[in-house]
């Protein structure tokens, strides 16, 4: 699913970077479903409604060459309890 969401980024970048340079996108379901200053105000806002892992975090930049970043890591919430 998020391999989806990222070849949707990467198969309109232009276009979206024509319009939201510099910004997080947030993309589920090859949608934009937000648009934020920084990629830890994307991940705070959008874990409000939708679960993690379900939604793409995407620094938009009209370089095709752009850096891609990927972390695979456990994550603990404030106030998450421990995974059993």
């Amino acid at each position: 699913m998020l391999d989806d969401d990222f070849r949707y980024y990467r198969a309109h970048q232009a276009e979206l970077a024509a319009q939201y340079e510099g910004k997080a996108l947030v993309i589920k379901c090859q949608k934009v479903i937000g648009v934020y200053d920084s990629e830890l105000q994307a991940l705070k806002e959008t874990m409000r409604d939708h679960e993690l892992g379900s939604f793409l975090i995407q620094m938009c930049s009209a370089d095709p060459d752009s850096v891609v970043r990927t972390f695979h890591s456990r994550v603990k919430l404030s106030g998450a309890e421990s995974p059993t």
